[in-house]
């Protein structure tokens, strides 16, 4: 009999690991550099009011590497203004990759760190018992809201903390994308229920609309070359698959009837395209920037 399905939430050493391995096999990377790179500036140009000194805030900020490119883009805006940077980051192993990076890093003498080692929802808790006043003018989720229970309720949290300026940005995947297509059709096998591991930016824009929030929207297209995973027993296609699947060892412990279906789905042109032999999965993200 199978074992059954285990989330890869579960586990964050492991979780890290098929990151970077998926960042490795996967423009997505390059894709938000470009995007960081190209249609940032202009979004942040408006924020901050002229003030001397801007807070920003990244929720879920990894090693860093993405927050301290938008950081360089503010600066470059903006450069004759002091950062005050909030990280909020949970993993331990992650929060101490970005202090490293930061202390690798040269002139950042204009930016002020704090750093929070907590989920989203503890520090949206301590923020209310300390009942801070403090606004922001620029805050980042990028690719975490599927970690929280309530990704309507945290979006609404951290737009409050806006200034009137403000810039609230969040990227998940595309509600038109690979990985929205693979866990709508498999969600009660794949999706952990205890967070929102199956929120694609098309919820939240729903959400959005709904509100009459004032938000622009940037889809961002990535690919993700996942030949492996239809070689049995390649190491790497089964990393992969517990990947695009968030379950521990899936080709282990899944029963065959779901195996199947998955793989028959990431080959589907819903999901994957076939260039020069590989199997590029579309693995597509939607960035929106919420006003306040």
């Amino acid at each position: 009999m199978a074992a059954p399905l285990r989330s890869l939430v579960e586990d964050n050493s492991r979780c890290f690991k098929l990151f970077e391995l998926f960042l490795d096999h996967s423009s997505e990377h390059q894709c938000m550099q470009d995007f960081i790179h190209n249609t940032l500036p202009d979004i942040l140009g408006s924020v901050g009011g002229g003030r001397p000194v801007f807070n920003v805030m990244g929720v879920g900020s990894g090693t860093g590497v993405i927050d301290l490119e938008m950081l360089a883009q503010l600066h470059m805006k903006h450069p004759q203004v002091k950062v005050d940077n909030e990280v909020v980051e949970p993993g331990t192993d992650m929060l101490h990759k970005y202090k490293v990076l930061v202390s690798k890093t040269p002139n950042l003498d204009y930016i002020n760190f704090t750093w929070n080692k907590m989920t989203a929802s503890e520090f949206e808790k301590q923020w209310q018992e300390k009942n801070l006043g403090k606004k922001m003018d620029f805050i980042h989720l990028i690719q975490m809201l599927y970690f929280v229970k309530d990704p309507e309720a945290t979006v609404s949290f951290f737009r409050s903390l806006l200034d009137k300026d403000g810039k609230l940005l969040i990227s998940l995947v595309s509600g038109e994308g690979g990985w929205t297509t693979l866990l709508k059709t498999y969600r009660a096998s794949l999706c952990n229920p205890e967070i929102s591991q199956c929120v694609n930016m098309g919820d939240i824009k729903t959400f959005l609309d709904t509100k009459d929030i004032p938000y622009s929207n940037y889809v961002i297209q990535s690919h993700m070359d996942i030949t492996e995973c239809f070689t049995e027993g390649d190491e790497v296609g089964g990393l992969l698959l517990d990947f695009l699947t968030q379950v521990i060892e899936f080709s282990k412990n899944a029963p065959e009837d779901l195996k199947k279906g998955v793989l028959d789905l990431l080959r589907h042109p819903d999901c994957s395209k076939e260039v020069d032999g590989r199997i590029m999965f579309n693995n597509s993200m939607e960035v929106v920037v919420v006003e306040p």
